[in-house]
């Protein structure tokens, strides 16, 4: 098959990419990436000679670039990650958030309805479901939860999702739809919490902390969120939404001081600061439907998950420190510019 990864230059895509080249080496994975500033061509520089894999820097909201890649290479299979996913961001500017992640979710459909696929999948997020109260640890995200969007963020993602049921609906076209905790794990983007931790502790700088550090997350492991999306675009029904997450329910400040004492350091690098505007309370997820329909149970627990996570962060420096000091950017000058820019953009 051949199967078009969306945003596979990104944090959770890059994974995927690196998931699905090395476990399926009869399938063609081929990479979609607009490369913007979270979009690290260096994050599958260990998978760029295999022969099943392919790069094409295009912009999902470009609808003749998108239809040409469909029209050349016969896919078979979407899976959709690109997106703006940071909160703090969309608060600064809402706009190019409503334009990636709802405008190109709706040029990739159309594309599929054009050429014909065997399934459309829109990588989601809880954050659709709003939050849930600190005090009732009960309470959980199913995929019956109605949407009630925080952030200019998940609400662009809340309104992709209705749009891909309505083509369903409406098209029939065979989509799926998954809404997952927050990841973590290898490749992850320096401005998120976890590698954000990992990057100022290794230089003894001071850890913010939103508010008062108790925001409930559910971590999930990447590699877990791989395995899952895989077994929904080979083995489930069309139509359906599935929740994932990890059962590893921590508060922001839990999760700090875990990072702090794996590597050694002092507590007192925490620095707590102003709130971020609308910040959800607590996601929990009910993950009990995958793991009834398509016996999908995450294989690592936090705590084994995050000594592997900054084991990763410390053998490979280069890549985030690249990241840091912007020579991430060049990457795909030096490596790819006169391969692609000519034909695909």
């Amino acid at each position: 098959m051949n199967i078009l990864v969306t945003g596979g230059a990104g944090f959770i895509g890059g994974n995927f990419m690196h998931y699905m080249v090395n476990k399926y080496e009869n399938d063609k994975i081929i990479c979609v990436d607009k490369l913007t500033y979270c979009g690290n061509l260096e994050t599958l520089a260990p998978i760029s000679n295999r022969k099943n894999y392919k790069f094409i820097k295009a912009d999902i909201t470009d609808r003749n670039t998108i239809y040409q890649i469909f029209e050349e290479n016969k896919i078979d299979i979407v899976v959709n990650f690109a997106a703006e996913s940071h909160v703090d961001r969309s608060v600064e500017n809402p706009e190019i958030f409503i334009i990636t992640n709802v405008i190109g979710t709706q040029v990739l459909m159309d594309a599929c309805r054009k050429y014909g696929i065997k399934r459309f999948h829109q990588v989601s997020t809880d954050e659709v479901y709003g939050d849930l109260p600190l005090d009732r640890v009960d309470l959980f995200f199913t995929e019956n939860t109605p949407i009630r969007a925080s952030s200019p963020y998940s609400a662009s993602k809340a309104s992709a999702d209705l749009l891909v049921m309505s083509y369903y609906r409406t098209y029939q076209l065979p989509v799926s739809i998954s809404r997952c905790s927050n990841n973590y794990g290898p490749y992850h983007f320096p401005e998120k919490l976890i590698p954000l931790m990992i990057s100022r502790a290794l230089h003894n700088e001071k850890l913010p902390v939103y508010g008062n550090g108790l925001n409930v997350r559910d971590w999930l492991y990447v590699e877990d969120h791989c395995t899952a999306i895989d077994l929904i675009i080979r083995n489930s029904k069309v139509g359906e939404i599935y929740n994932i997450g990890g059962h590893n329910e921590k508060t922001n400040i839990e999760v700090v001081k875990t990072i702090l004492k794996i590597l050694e350091k002092d507590e007192s690098l925490i620095e707590y600061v102003k709130d971020r505007p609308g910040h959800d309370l607590r996601y929990a997820i009910d993950a009990s439907k995958i793991e009834k329909d398509l016996n999908w149970k995450p294989k690592y627990t936090f705590d084994i998950g995050i000594k592997k996570t900054i084991e990763w962060y410390l053998n490979n420096k280069t890549w985030w420190e690249h990241i840091l000091s912007g020579e991430y950017k060049n990457y795909f000058k030096k490596m790819y510019e006169k391969k692609y820019c000519s034909s695909n953009e």
